[in-house]
């Protein structure tokens, strides 16, 4: 799952640590295509010592033009693959988490208390499958990912490295790395949406900053068609403030206790009430 705003000009992605690193030889196999991401991401001694990170910001729907009302977010992270995302608006208020193993979706029902629906199978597969700290390409040896490089293509008008990209699980994905930032510039994956679940969707990964060490994207942009431009119906994630290695209650990965909807079917499920984490927003 992830959302975007503008892109830096030309000029601000020249002056990235991996730019000033990058090797002026093209990069001949996967093996170097990935080398040179993980030295512009931080190196993985800095990976290595993230286990949980944090993300506050906003999430807003639509184009930059034409584009939905900002909606506040808080996402905890936790490796490999745990994840407690809350959405809140003056409206109302979701919140999705996974336990590595099964998730659920929270949000009120229609006589306005919180009610808990379980992950698609293909949320759960998609979940699972995740790599939610640093992406499949750090020690993607060690995660059991298969890399082949496939060529170049253009991205928004630069070059850039093709990677395929096999998982664990069997799971396919696309990767784009910047020729010249040797940063991740966009990934291809299916979709999770009940509306389309598995078709493909693009993700662009724009403005990176060094947060702890390493560099993150701060806006990233789900588009709905393969390498489509962003359009009315993009869902675009701007992150404002990134903490990396908080302390993260093991609740916050706990639904709470209230109805579990499974079909047309309430049922009452044991749980903790999640704690309340002292994160900015």
């Amino acid at each position: 799952m992830r959302a975007l705003a503008l892109t830096l000009a030309l000029c601000w992605l020249i002056l990235l640590p991996g730019a000033r690193a990058a090797s002026s030889q093209p990069a001949r196999t996967a093996e170097e295509v990935v080398a040179r991401n993980v030295a512009a991401r931080g190196g993985l001694e800095a990976w290595h010592k993230i286990e949980t990170m944090a993300w506050m910001g906003y999430i807003e729907h639509g184009t930059v033009s034409k584009s939905s009302p900002q909606v506040p977010f808080v996402m905890q992270m936790k490796r490999p693959n745990l994840t407690r995302f809350e959405l809140e608006d003056q409206i109302t208020q979701v919140t999705r988490i996974f336990d590595g193993q099964h998730g659920w979706r929270i949000r009120p029902a229609s006589d306005g208390r919180p009610e808990s629906r379980l992950f698609s199978p293909e949320e759960v597969k998609f979940s699972q499958a995740e790599y939610v700290i640093d992406g499949p390409l750090i020690d993607y040896r060690a995660k059991g990912v298969e890399v082949k490089l496939d060529g170049v293509d253009l991205i928004e008008g630069r070059k850039a490295y093709r990677l395929s990209l096999k998982l664990p699980s069997g799971a396919e994905r696309k990767v784009w790395v910047d020729v010249r930032s040797n940063l991740e510039v966009r990934l291809d994956r299916p979709s999770t949406s009940p509306f389309g679940p598995g078709k493909p969707v693009s993700v662009y990964y724009r403005d990176y900053e060094s947060e702890g060490g390493v560099e993150l994207p701060h806006v990233i942009e789900t588009v709905a068609t393969p390498g489509g431009s962003p359009t009315e119906t993009s869902d675009r994630l701007v992150i404002r403030h990134v903490i990396i290695n908080p302390k993260l209650e093991e609740t916050a990965f706990v639904p709470p206790p209230m109805p579990l909807r499974h079909g047309n079917v309430s049922v009452r499920i044991p749980g903790s009430a999640p704690g309340q984490q002292s994160l900015p927003r």
